[in-house]
């Protein structure tokens, strides 16, 4: 395998949580490697210096010389190809991979990879749970929770990937057992110079070399732009044809369905919402695919609760419930709880949204704002954006960045059968640490009301 020459020179930039995973990989199997990162006190600046002293690091920008005598630069998701550095080296014959590549040229076991605009969290942390349930040895991370080198293990049956576009625009042959697209709708077009097609192109980077394929039939951007012999499943909120997995009625009620095959009724998904229901029916269709028995996937369905700040419910006061979302960083996952949401509740949605929009066109989400939101709370750097886009179409109270002042406002046009839903569209680094630290501090303080 080309990455067990020892000596070859390497480099890996951004001292994050990935590019940190990266050195202690190449470092502990005795392989050369230097690190660098753009800024001056990268996160993971601190543990370099304790665990790995030899390890030469250069902070605060990019030392092209050095970067042009490596034979291997290994990219941290954070960084874009395009940037100029990164480029004279790739022109001076370096090549640029990223984690992914390394994870997957030495897996063993097969590997299920999951990407999309929204989900993709909720639906690999199910397979996950599913393989667990299953009795399999399973490896699950990636671009969420455990870095994937972190989870190379020989005793490992089965890895599950959430996959970032960045992380996939360094991957060239994935090779996985299934992979799947769950979606794509507007995102990180700040890095994708505009470009739909671009962060498109970065996403189907994940069927490189796939054996099959899921697809969501509800999103025609979800199909593989190169099919040619790749078999695939197809999930959707209809009826589904023979082989793929969709909803139908049995017994008088909506139930989960495998072709013909009734499967469990949609009522006893733990987590609720349409596009929870199509996150399970991805997730069954994924681990049928990897092999993983169907009754422990029923089971897992009917027990798993969700995942912390997607559309997670808070408390419910004076019968409104309260909703933290702030995973929705984006306008598709934003949509996407709105229609979840909206379409399960007597009273309507009124709408905290805001931050850095990451150049989004929040007219996107027009048409689920008609239908389910009563008012939107804004706040945050791009809240003007948003109400330029949607103040014909709901009343907007912008608050700035009080917080406080949003969630009162949101309070106080409420009634009975509504809900609050805190589902931004938007980064969170204008107002907090991360959309963890955002979610976390919207929780505390509905909890203190």
């Amino acid at each position: 395998m080309a990455l067990i020459s020892t000596d070859k020179k390497r480099i890996v930039i951004g001292l994050g949580k990935t590019g940190f995973s990266v050195v202690q990989f190449l470092a502990n199997k005795g392989l050369p490697v230097a690190a660098m990162d753009t800024r001056e006190n990268p996160p993971y600046a601190q543990h370099m210096r304790e665990q790995f002293p030899a390890v030469p690091v250069v902070l605060g920008g990019l030392d092209q010389a050095m970067l042009n005598s490596a034979a291997e630069i290994i990219v941290s998701p954070g960084l874009s190809l395009e940037t100029p550095e990164l480029q004279a080296a790739k022109n001076a014959g370096v090549r640029l991979v990223g984690d992914i590549q390394l994870f997957a040229d030495l897996a063993k076991a097969p590997i299920v990879a999951i990407t999309g605009s929204n989900a993709k969290s909720t639906v690999t942390t199910l397979v996950g749970e599913m393989a667990k349930n299953a009795g399999i040895r399973v490896g699950v991370g990636g671009n969420l929770g455990t870095p994937a080198l972190d989870l190379l293990d020989d005793s490992c049956e089965l890895y599950v990937l959430e996959l970032s576009s960045f992380q996939l625009e360094t991957t060239d042959k994935l090779n996985a057992k299934v992979a799947t697209v769950l979606n794509v709708s507007p995102d990180h077009l700040d890095r994708y110079n505009n470009s739909m097609l671009e962060y498109h192109k970065a996403k189907h980077r994940i069927f490189f070399g796939c054996q099959q394929a899921v697809v969501n039939k509800d999103d025609s951007l979800s199909e593989p732009m190169l099919a040619k012999g790749m078999s695939f499943v197809k999930f959707g909120l209809g009826k589904p044809d023979l082989k793929d997995f969709g909803v139908n009625e049995h017994q008088g009620e909506a139930w989960l369905f495998k072709g013909l095959t009734p499967l469990m009724a949609c009522k006893e998904i733990r987590i609720k919402g349409l596009h929870n229901r199509a996150n399970a029916l991805a997730a069954l269709a994924l681990g049928d695919l990897a092999g993983i028995d169907m009754s422990a996937m029923l089971q897992t369905l009917r027990a798993f609760s969700g995942l912390p700040h997607r559309c997670e419910w808070v408390r419910e006061i004076d019968g409104v419930a309260y909703f933290n979302d702030s995973k929705g960083t984006n306008v598709g996952a934003a949509e996407a709880a709105l229609k979840g949401l909206g379409g399960d509740i007597s009273g309507k949605v009124i709408l905290i949204a805001g931050g850095e929009g990451k150049g989004a066109d929040f007219t996107y989400l027009k048409n689920a704002v008609a239908e389910f939101v009563s008012h939107l709370v804004l706040i945050g750097t791009d809240a003007p954006l948003i109400q330029a886009a949607l103040q014909d179409v709901v009343p907007c109270h912008s608050v700035g960045s009080d917080f406080d002042a949003a969630i009162a406002k949101a309070r106080s046009l409420t009634k009975a059968g509504d809900a609050v839903l805190l589902s931004p569209a938007c980064a969170s680094f204008d107002m907090f640490k991360n959309f963890e630290d955002r979610g976390e501090q919207f929780a505390q303080k509905v909890k203190a009301l």
